[in-house]
């Protein structure tokens, strides 16, 4: 991440899922999503696509991402989790096998050393 000059706990806004954008509340699916950046983070501008992967096994939802896609640039390598405060990105009831029903459309995203 220092190539990127991303400092370890750097963080921006982002827009989880977009097709589910401005909505409330989501549904989340185990595997690939693609979000946007809706602020900048280091050097990657709002617009910015993020490409990771939905983890929704447990109590909370768990999204790492793994690439950046500035708007007309290349894929970057980037170590970046989705979080939310207070328990925000807990599962609601309803959520079924596979599925996670999120409060918000909206959360944070942070720089990581590695996936924990």
């Amino acid at each position: 991440m220092r190539y990127l000059r991303l400092d370890i706990g750097e963080g921006a806004d982002v827009e989880l899922d977009l097709n589910q954008a401005d909505t409330s509340p989501i549904t989340l699916y185990d595997g690939p999503i693609e979000s946007e950046l809706t602020s900048r983070l280091g050097p990657f501008e709002a617009g910015t696509r993020l490409y990771g992967r939905v983890w929704t096994g447990g109590p909370q939802v768990i999204i790492r991402y793994s690439e950046a896609r500035p708007p007309n640039g290349e894929i970057t390598p980037v170590c970046a989790v989705a979080r939310l405060a207070r328990g925000q990105m807990k599962k609601l009831p309803g959520s079924k096998p596979g599925t996670a029903i999120v409060e918000f459309s909206s959360a944070g995203v942070w720089v990581v050393d590695a996936f924990r």
